[in-house]
């Protein structure tokens, strides 16, 4: 893998935010939007209910780690579907970059732009909320790392269905978040699901994480058993995915179906 080359695709990017400055908003406004409206909603909740759980941290938290791993994933597909809108496949793979390189370049795009997000919304829970993750210390860091690689493997996947499927196909990605939000247990335990899907959830590495993050919340310690199987499931899917873009980008080489990329179909 050439540094260079993956490094030209983040460049690419750069150029685009520096001559669109429109494009750098949403990288702060929609987090700052869930995190504003999101906040009074708990703030609401902890007034009129007098209980002793923490609707700040327990509600607000979970809203930001969603949306950070919603971030990860959308740096990505955004990246990519820059491509898309331009056109510009069979100029990146006419040149000597390879594949992996390539998705190299993306990750390191998302990397980027959620950690901004992450950032921001950090920033802004404690200004206006008073919420604080720094007070759980470096014992957070699990948790990300299960969120952020689960948002990798799912900006990888969406990405090679795009390449596959064609850009028309672009409005099947964005809803995946909100999809797997009801599995994930991102507002509630999970054993107020019924029995399916908690059988899916449990093929979810997020479960694990926002499970955990509630005992943490709680008082109570950190499952890391729990947590070491929502980071191993999500190492598995970000390799799953990464086959399953480059086997699309073979048969996309192998049939001739980049240089027939249009605008709405791949036929």
């Amino acid at each position: 893998m050439n540094p260079r080359r993956v490094g030209a695709v983040v460049l690419r990017q750069l150029y685009l935010y520096l001559g669109s400055p429109q494009r750098v908003l949403p990288l702060f406004i929609w987090v700052t939007l869930d995190v504003v409206l999101w906040g009074f909603i708990t703030r609401f909740l902890g007034q009129v209910s007098h209980s002793t759980f923490g609707f700040v941290p327990g509600l607000l938290g979970a809203v930001l780690l969603w949306d950070f791993l919603t971030r990860v994933m959308q740096g990505i597909t955004t990246a990519f579907f820059e491509d898309v809108w331009s056109r510009n496949f069979l100029n990146v793979f006419a040149s000597p970059m390879r594949v992996t390189e390539y998705v190299a370049g993306l990750v390191s795009i998302g990397v980027t732009n959620s950690l901004v997000a992450l950032v921001a919304m950090f920033v802004v829970a404690w200004a206006v909320f008073g919420l604080s993750f720094l007070a759980y210390g470096v014992a957070i860091a699990p948790f990300l790392l299960v969120l952020f690689l689960t948002g990798i493997a799912l900006g990888v996947l969406g990405s090679g269905m795009v390449l596959r499927l064609g850009p028309a196909s672009e409005w099947l990605i964005w809803p995946i978040p909100t999809l797997l939000a009801p599995f994930a247990g991102v507002f509630y335990p999970l054993n107020v699901l019924p029995t399916w899907m908690q059988v899916v959830s449990h093929a979810l590495p997020p479960a694990y994480v926002f499970t955990g993050m509630r005992d943490v919340v709680a008082g109570k310690p950190a499952p890391w058993d729990q947590l070491a199987i929502g980071g191993g499931l999500a190492l598995a899917y970000l390799a799953l995915a990464s086959l399953f873009f480059a086997a699309v980008y073979r048969f996309a080489i192998r049939t001739g179906l980049i240089a027939r990329y249009s605008a709405e179909t791949v036929t």
